[in-house]
């Protein structure tokens, strides 16, 4: 099934939600909505979902070429797994499982053991089998979020729509969880829309990224496409740690090999903290003179913090821990710092 938006809009009073945004979802794909806070991702949907509709006149909402803009949400067999649950505390995990079959209208109720069979069997593909007779309060976050998605799969939805699902839950059981859930679309192949405000989450799992600021959509990619080829300054911002720097300090770092110092002359350039190069500042060759201000070693990767010495600005850089232990660097150590790889939104260059 798959899902086309069409000139939406949305205004809460002033504040304008979502303006004008088009959407495509391939039948079978997983598709993370991406942004920060306020950009519009989950009022859009909720708009797929029906739970709320857009502006009169402003556009459409199609589910496989038909037309459901109109339709409410309970006639779209859409399923919604919320940020916190929503499950019943009175009810078993099973009751809260089976409770969108058995709430139907008689003529459209399955058979007391049809239910009882399908909700068995989603607990199975959830991994929780074994947790039928227990109770919200006696489970983990993560267990809640799964029976959750059991329950919102029980109606044999359409689609699937997740709204920060993981949101609630700890680093380590949110990792767990998006990982499980990656190869449970993988099985199930339902088309999947996932909103987060995760951008190592939204990368990690998505077959492609819409990416939202101030209720428009910025771009849509495969995670690669979208991290390594950004198409405009918040996106490449906004997935994962940059530097800005200004363009007429990084003369001093371009190779010989590379473009003309002129085709830095002006703007910003922005490079990512892995993308920087250190040497030694006793070695010579080409390259921007900074100082060492802080080293941040514990984990996988040294985190270091430089002050450029033309222009004081601040510099992070990450490089492998035996790069650190072979340079030898303390802090107020002076070093040249070369850029690997840098993104102009004038110019595209490497330096």
């Amino acid at each position: 099934m798959s899902i086309d938006a069409h000139g939406i809009r949305k205004v809460f009073g002033a504040f304008t939600a979502l303006d004008g945004v088009d959407l495509h979802v391939p039948q079978g794909k997983l598709v993370a909505v991406l942004g920060p806070s306020g950009s519009g991702k989950t009022t859009l949907l909720r708009i797929i979902a029906g739970l709320e509709f857009p502006d009169p006149g402003s556009g459409r909402i199609l589910f496989h070429g038909d037309d459901v803009t109109d339709i409410p949400a309970g006639r779209r067999r859409v399923g919604f797994v919320f940020q916190h649950y929503a499950l019943f505390r009175h009810m078993s995990v099973l009751d809260n499982v089976a409770f969108g079959l058995r709430v139907r209208r008689r003529r459209n109720r399955p058979s007391r053991a049809t239910i009882l069979e399908r909700a068995h069997r989603l607990l199975e593909l959830v991994q929780l089998d074994g947790l039928a007779g227990r109770f919200p309060s006696q489970l983990s976050g993560g267990q809640r979020q799964r029976v959750a998605l059991a329950r919102a799969l029980a109606v044999e939805p359409k689609v699937l729509l997740l709204d920060e699902p993981f949101g609630a839950l700890d680093a380590r059981v949110r990792k767990e969880l998006r990982r499980w859930l990656r190869r449970f679309h993988d099985d199930i192949q339902l088309t999947t829309i996932f909103v987060t405000h995760d951008q190592e989450e939204a990368l990690e799992i998505a077959d492609e990224v819409v990416i939202m600021n101030q209720g428009r959509v910025e771009q849509v990619g495969t995670p690669q496409q979208v991290y390594d080829k950004p198409a405009s300054p918040f996106v490449y911002q906004f997935l994962g740690n940059v530097n800005v720097l200004r363009a007429p300090a990084l003369a001093g770092a371009v190779r010989r090999d590379g473009p003309a110092a002129g085709a830095v002359s002006d703007g910003r350039i922005f490079v990512r903290p892995h993308d920087i190069e250190l040497t030694s500042h006793d070695a010579g060759g080409p390259g921007l003179s900074a100082i060492v201000r802080h080293i941040h070693a514990a984990g996988p990767h040294a985190r270091l913090l430089l002050e450029q010495v033309q222009t004081r600005e601040p510099v992070e850089v990450e490089i492998s821990r035996s790069e650190l232990s072979e340079l030898g660097l303390r802090e107020n150590d002076l070093v040249r710092m070369r850029l690997r790889q840098s993104h102009s939104f004038e110019e595209d260059y490497a330096i």
